[in-house]
């Protein structure tokens, strides 16, 4: 059996595997690590889980999530309905900064303002991503923080090197451009990859184009 089928059954194995996916209607293919999920789910948050499920199986390199949301007859919401109930989910999340908006549009919600970090901009799409109705999100906040790129260069590294699940043999660098910091080095699974992300969104002064190359 090839490398390749061993990877795209483990993946299918996986999302059958998850209480929190139907994956009746997803297919997977693989290409060297390369998976791309297709089909249909009825939730914005199957959506969400199916990717992480394929980026769990050992081998999967990227997860190209082609997905689209299905809702159920009784999900659908009409544009002004879901932007009031997106709106006060907001307004209602203390972890979302005030002036975060969210305007709906056949079941596509885009999310607008200005936060000053990366944690409160994923905190703003995870308050409206449960929503019934809600089919996909575009996140158009943006993040603001006058920082110094010395100082963000600091505390990421500082960051990175206090973080239990990063290991200390790891060779992540951090480059700084104003408040844009960019992550270059080799990480050995996605969990990895995820928990540097982490350990770099709660430094001020860092804006969402973080790259790992490896």
């Amino acid at each position: 059996m090839s490398k390749s089928k061993d990877i795209r059954e483990a993946v299918e194995t996986e999302l059958g595997f998850d209480p929190l996916v139907d994956s009746s209607d997803v297919t997977v293919k693989n290409l060297e690590g390369e998976v791309a999920l297709n089909g249909t789910v009825p939730s914005y948050p199957q959506y969400l889980e199916a990717a992480a499920a394929a980026r769990r199986v050992s081998g999967v390199r990227d997860v190209h999530n082609h997905l689209e949301v299905s809702l159920p007859p009784g999900d659908y919401r009409d544009d002004a309905t879901l932007t009031t109930t997106a709106n006060n989910a907001l307004q209602l999340d203390v972890t979302v900064p005030t002036g975060v908006e969210a305007k709906a549009k056949s079941g596509n919600l885009t999310l607008t303002g200005t936060v000053s970090f990366g944690s409160q901009r994923v905190a703003a799409a995870d308050a409206v991503a449960g929503l019934i109705g809600v089919r996909n999100i575009k996140n158009e906040i943006e993040i603001f923080y006058d920082a110094d790129p010395i100082d963000v260069t600091l505390n990421v590294q500082d960051a990175l090197w206090r973080y239990s699940l990063i290991p200390d043999d790891s060779d992540v660098l951090v480059e700084t451009d104003v408040n844009t910091v960019t992550l270059v080095g080799h990480v050995r699974t996605w969990a990895e990859h995820d928990a540097v992300i982490a350990a770099t969104w709660m430094t001020p002064g860092v804006f969402d184009e973080l790259v790992i190359t490896g």
